[in-house]
């Protein structure tokens, strides 16, 4: 058909046909879009006594303020003069949104281990922004942090998991001594979470679930993130902050986890993790700390 015959012939459609054939596709390209955007989820935290920060996607108690916004601009109040320069900003600090990139600025415990998190980034193969991530949710960056179920350090590790992972105490040094030296947590740490995220390939969601509630609780769960509320909450706190610090190693299904999770409990991991060997053990269920 001729396109100014069928122009002329659009026009005499009844109101509700044109209001149709015009705006629906729209809707549709704008629902897309939306669900191809990560959920960006409010952040809340606290500063202890002894200065250490704890974060959560949700208000736990009256001592969680909102840290930023979900959807507050990644570029607000940034100038671009990171703390270390350029190397900062390659490792995505930079696109922060602005409260959260100051934490890192002033945080001395953050700094003290960056060249760590960049040795255990480079030697797993893991992001870089998602060791950032996980422990500030664990141990808000201090080294001496201790569990009242007994996870030790920065990456808030049992000595039986530590063991598995080389840690061996000696005769001057126990291993929950040698949990609190950064190095041998560091390198602890990301050796077991580099085998989670291979035994959930493709899952990162799935891999943090284990490493707060053990990797039995997952696979029991359907390979879904199980609904402990703590363990809910971990995952969520956890992902917010890594989708904050480098946005675009966030994949869609990732997203979609984080929109249809309805967090619960505290953004501190502090599990007992499980043993990756036999996936048919027991393992430590998911408990507040």
């Amino acid at each position: 058909m001729n396109p100014r015959v069928k122009f002329f012939s659009f026009l005499h459609w009844p109101a509700r046909a044109r209001w149709r054939a015009l705006v629906l596709p729209v809707l549709v390209m704008l629902l897309a879009a939306l669900q191809a955007t990560p959920a960006r989820a409010d952040v809340w935290g606290y500063v202890d006594a002894q200065g250490i920060t704890h974060f959560s996607a949700t208000r736990l108690d009256e001592r969680y303020a909102l840290f930023f916004r979900g959807g507050e601009n990644f570029n607000a109040g940034n100038t671009g003069k990171v703390a270390g320069g350029g190397a900062d900003r390659a490792t995505g600090v930079a696109a922060a949104p602005a409260k959260l990139l100051t934490y890192f600025e002033v945080s001395p415990n953050y700094k003290a281990v960056k060249y760590l998190l960049r040795e255990a980034s480079l030697t797993h193969g893991i992001d870089y922004e998602l060791l950032q991530a996980l422990i500030a949710t664990e141990s808000g960056f201090n080294a001496q942090a201790v569990s009242p179920k007994g996870a030790i350090g920065l990456m808030q590790l049992i000595p039986p998991t530590a063991a598995r992972y080389g840690v061996r105490a000696d005769k001057n040094s126990p291993i929950q001594k040698k949990l609190t030296d950064p190095r041998t947590n560091i390198r602890a740490g990301s050796s077991y979470l580099s085998d989670l995220i291979k035994l959930f390939p493709g899952q990162l969601e799935l891999a943090i679930a284990a490493y707060n509630a053990g990797e039995g609780a997952v696979q029991r769960a359907g390979n879904k993130i199980p609904n402990f509320p703590e363990t809910r909450n971990y995952v969520k706190t956890v992902m917010q902050l890594y989708n904050h610090l480098k946005p675009t190693s966030i994949t869609t299904a990732s997203s979609r986890v984080r929109m249809e999770m309805m967090g619960g409990s505290s953004g501190r991991g502090n599990m007992v993790p499980s043993t990756i060997v036999s996936t048919a053990s027991p393992d430590v269920k998911a408990e507040r700390d």
